[in-house]
């Protein structure tokens, strides 16, 4: 999933190497930065912006057919307060021409690099910061898509100190024509600041309030049960409570993590706080609830993984997070077949349905529960989401399928605020956004999809020339099936960490995202929760692991197929069709190419049933599943039991990352001892990692 981003191209050379570099780009499938930039150098002023940019929207799209989506507009950011009266327009007229050109180039986005823009006071880290927030507050309301900016070190708008920020908007939006001498002042009052280290339990002499907020953004149980006490002595209701102190900590959680100032993990420990203190009150409030038939939810979500995907991490997120903002979910769990996701929705007025999954075939299981909501006349919001999903899947296949609105939610972080769109007055504004957005997305794919491919007959010309001998064909040393119970300790050495990372959405390469600026310490303080839990695993025992695997004689034929057969009677039993490519390049493969043909047996061959076959296999092919997931659901039910999300989720996560080690720890095996086509490898742990390795193990539904 994903698009890469060129960055960058511009008319400073003229028009024909911008074409030439577009169409490169293109080709890839990329997207473009469009630096403002032409034949009479850098553009400064509104006006000379904009008129790049048409100028090159119409190049690129009418030329080169680059949808204007893949179109990334950079207008220049340029350096203001350097005391040169002509510059003081730089900042304002960025934001002008973001506006502009949001509003004459449809479909386009805009980016820019921030950091340019406070040059002149770089020796005053805290102006810088705040010259930053307060330009990306106007110029993303201007419609500005996207910034380079270190988020690590970017003030909250509305918590920059009032002084501060007039200084900072006088000088940004040019104000008054003192606003550089102003903040060049007011920058010499800051040098030498300290920042004083606080008593770590000073926050207890706080009021209650203060006290629940500060266990909530800072994910502490250890006072839930004494504060929830008092609380009930303060408040009237239990209600009271969560809607009160309990929700006011949530809403500080949601806007750090808005802007970028707490991560996943620090999240979700927040809300195993929250489901605490929630479970200490709740026999209380049904009480309530039973005497006043009243229900206090904000709206209702029925939310499931799709028949045939086991994953569940994300949608576990998802649901933590919206329970602890005030909606009811019902979590339907993995593998839910469509007629129970749908039942259950109308059983309870759903006001939403969720559907989760990771494989792909997942997204033909959502197209198909879109098509019965259609057949059954139910209008309520679907909600797409999950590793293979995009807003482009979502758009092309699956809202097509659906008579009612369909909104994708690309991670956990806008599920909340996607459900109040939905459940808001504003409801129809939204739909009708993401509806228009979705028609944009169906054009485009439609016009990627006009690229030329080749004849089939043309593409098979083109397959490689492989020599397949006793030099390249290796026997395995057993054929047919074999099981393996594998040692978790072992598998834990063979752990690929980056992937760990992303499920909690700390992207980055492991062990580089350890001393991230930005990223770092949440990373560092996950990791050693993940490492903690992991070594409770290998010392009781708590999982078990499992690989079945085996070699089977194989071949192909001219037309893709690979036959496999039965080592025991040499009866076919398996046909793997394997497509070919079809785009226009030198060699177009399939995975059958490297399946050495089958032969025909010569004339008088001994074994009439061989010959009466046809065919003799030559080659081999491998086969593996593993599984190092028995005793996960356990395990995250004894965390789930106790309302510990953060540590049912962790489990999970080291259970996924242990099936793939097993995966790469039995590919070795094969290797170097079961095939023995490489004995002698020794690759490195990231060498490994990187399929530095002879040989590859494709799945079924994933590219190879």
């Amino acid at each position: 999933q994903g698009k890469g981003v060129v960055n960058s191209i511009s008319l400073k050379e003229g028009e024909e190497p911008f074409i030439r570099q577009a169409k490169i780009v293109r080709r890839f499938g990329a997207a473009v930065v469009v630096m403002a930039f032409d034949e009479t150098g850098q553009a400064t002023t509104v006006e000379h912006r904009v008129s790049i940019a048409h100028r090159a929207y119409k190049i690129l799209t009418e030329q080169v057919g680059f949808p204007p989506e893949d179109i990334i507009f950079d207008p220049n950011i340029l350096t203001i307060g350097t005391g040169m009266e002509e510059h003081d327009d730089y900042a304002v007229g960025f934001i002008e021409a973001v506006r502009r050109i949001k509003a004459e180039l449809p479909g386009t986005k805009v980016s820019g690099g921030v950091s340019n823009l406070s040059f002149s006071f770089r020796t005053s880290p805290r102006v810088r910061e705040a010259i930053h927030s307060v330009f990306l507050y106007h110029a993303i309301k201007a419609g500005l898509d996207m910034a380079i900016v270190n988020a690590g070190q970017l003030a909250v708008y509305e918590q920059l100190d009032p002084v501060l920020r007039e200084h900072v908007e006088d000088l940004v939006l040019n104000r008054r024509p003192d606003a550089t001498e102003r903040m060049l002042t007011l920058a010499a009052s800051f040098s030498g600041e300290t920042v004083r280290k606080e008593d770590e339990l000073l926050w207890r002499k706080e009021p209650l309030a203060k006290r629940m907020a500060h266990a909530l953004v800072n994910g502490i149980t250890d006072f839930i049960d004494p504060d929830v006490a008092e609380a009930l002595a303060v408040y009237p209701k239990p209600l009271d409570i969560i809607e009160g102190p309990l929700m006011d900590g949530m809403n500080i959680v949601g806007e750090l993590f808005g802007a970028g100032k707490m991560f996943l993990p620090q999240v979700v420990k927040s809300a195993r706080v929250m489901k605490k203190a929630v479970a200490i009150l709740e026999p209380l409030m049904d009480a309530e609830k039973k005497a006043s038939g009243i229900t206090t939810a904000k709206g209702k979500l029925v939310i499931a993984t799709v028949k045939g995907d086991v994953h569940d991490i994300g949608k576990n997120i998802v649901a933590v997070v919206l329970r602890c903002n005030g909606y009811e979910v019902t979590d339907l769990g993995v593998m839910v077949q469509q007629h129970t996701i749908l039942d259950k929705a109308q059983e309870i007025g759903a006001d939403l349905v969720g559907l989760s999954g990771l494989i792909t075939p997942s997204l033909d299981e959502m197209i198909s529960v879109a098509t019965e909501m259609t057949r059954r006349g139910m209008t309520m919001p679907l909600l797409i989401g999950g590793a293979t999903t995009s807003g482009k899947h979502t758009a092309v296949k699956v809202a097509p399928a659906y008579t009612g609105p369909t909104v994708h939610v690309p991670d956990a972080s806008l599920a909340v605020g996607v459900m109040g769109k939905l459940l808001s007055a504003d409801r129809a504004t939204y739909i009708t956004e993401v509806q228009a957005k979705q028609v944009q997305l169906r054009e485009a794919h439609v016009s990627a999809q006009k690229r030329p491919l080749l004849a089939l007959d043309e593409a098979r010309r083109r397959k490689p020339v492989l020599t397949f001998d006793d030099t390249t064909i290796a026997a395995p040393n057993f054929l047919g099936a074999r099981n393996l119970e594998l040692d978790i300790g072992e598998l834990a050495k063979w752990i690929d960490w980056s992937p760990f990372f992303h499920t909690w959405e700390l992207s980055g390469r492991y062990p580089a995202i350890l001393d991230d600026p930005k990223k770092g310490d949440a990373a560092r303080k996950v990791f050693a929760d993940g490492k903690a839990l992991l070594a409770k695993i290998i010392d009781g025992k708590l999982l078990q692991a499992r690989a079945t695997y085996g070699f089977y004689r194989a071949g192909s034929t001219e037309d893709e197929n690979i036959f496999v057969f039965d080592p025991a009677t040499d009866q076919q039993i398996a046909t793997f069709p394997m497509p070919r490519q079809l785009e226009d390049k030198e060699t177009c493969y399939s995975l059958a190419d490297f399946i050495a043909p089958l032969d025909r047996p010569p004339a008088g061959h001994a074994r009439p049933d061989v010959a009466a076959r046809a065919y003799i296999a030559r080659d081999y092919l491998g086969a593996f599943i593993v599984t190092a997931g028995i005793g996960t659901d356990a395990l995250s039910a004894a965390f789930e039991k106790d309302h510990d999300d953060y540590s049912s989720i962790m489990a999970k996560a080291l259970a996924d990352r242990l099936a793939e080690a097993a995966a790469e720890w039995l590919h070795h095996r094969v290797r170097t001892l079961d095939w023995g086509y490489a004995a002698a490898e020794t690759l490195s742990t990231t060498d490994i990692l990187a399929e530095s390795y002879r040989g590859i193990r494709p799945a079924f539904g994933y590219p190879a």
